[in-house]
């Protein structure tokens, strides 16, 4: 059967589509709406297996790359803009011409086992690096993400780019801070924070069982409360500067308690 032509492209930036889309772009007016953009052919095809509801496509077939070419080879229902406003409402240098509407997940939390490791973001304001860490996350298997106060939005545009759509595949759930320490208490998970001024290095500590890895911003780090967490690690330093991205430091922790799961010891 052929594929459904498609209609003429919306072409005036100042079409009621296009500017409700660039709307959707401030985190104030997501939540408001209950709605997310979610941009890019991988982001979305992951969304979509991780049982995200599409309700709205939007294509430009024009900025189509071979990934988006074969992923979206029927564009039946899909509403097509021009370059011009593709471009418009796109936040990326390079759009694919694929960009979808759903309705703001709910939170999730992690339906935890007995080996469970969950990462808890306090107040990172960076997209890329909350979306670098959800991505490693899923990565290395992680059960969840847990995401204190208002920094960076885990649905945000930039942060669903930066986790290529892991953002949809790993539990995540934003909480304030007493939500979060009485969900950890309740499941009896080991916190472990990671923090430059930790007495241990990361692979000397012990990170199987049911373990929180806590991060903080790199500007503040973790707050005193979340300090007096059951352990602290650190990742040494040995030349002349004095931390890591937090993405980079979550990486290596994360991946030393893969490691240490898999039998590896300390």
């Amino acid at each position: 059967m052929p594929a459904a032509k498609l209609p003429d492209p919306i072409t005036s930036l100042q079409n009621p589509q296009v500017k409700r889309l660039v709307r959707l772009r401030n985190r104030r007016e997501r939540e408001r709406d209950g709605l997310l953009l979610i941009e890019g052919a991988r982001e979305l095809m992951r969304a979509e297996s991780a049982g995200v509801r599409v309700d709205e496509l939007f294509v430009c077939p024009e900025l189509f790359s071979p990934e988006a070419h074969d992923l979206f080879p029927d564009l039946g229902g899909a509403t097509p803009l021009s370059r011009a406003a593709f471009e418009k409402v796109s936040g990326r240098e390079n759009p694919d011409g694929v960009l979808g509407v759903a309705p703001l997940p709910a939170p999730r939390l992690p339906q935890p086992g007995s080996d469970a490791l969950v990462v808890v973001l306090h107040g990172l304001e960076k997209p890329g690096n909350v979306g670098a860490i959800l991505r490693t996350a899923d990565a290395a298997g992680a059960a969840g993400v847990l995401v204190l106060g208002r920094g960076a939005d885990p649905y945000g545009p930039n942060v669903i780019r930066a986790s290529q759509g892991s953002v949809f595949s790993v539990p995540t759930a934003v909480l304030d801070e007493p939500q979060a320490l009485a969900w950890l208490a309740e499941q009896s998970f080991r916190t472990v924070a990671c923090t430059p001024d930790a007495p241990a290095d990361y692979w000397d500590t012990p990170l199987t069982g049911r373990v929180a890895l806590l991060l903080g911003a790199e500007h503040a780090g973790l707050p005193a409360e979340w300090r007096t967490a059951h352990q602290s690690v650190r990742v040494p330093m040995h030349g002349q500067a004095d931390s890591l991205n937090v993405a980079t430091a979550a990486a290596l922790v994360l991946y030393e308690a893969l490691r240490q799961r898999r039998g590896g010891g300390v």
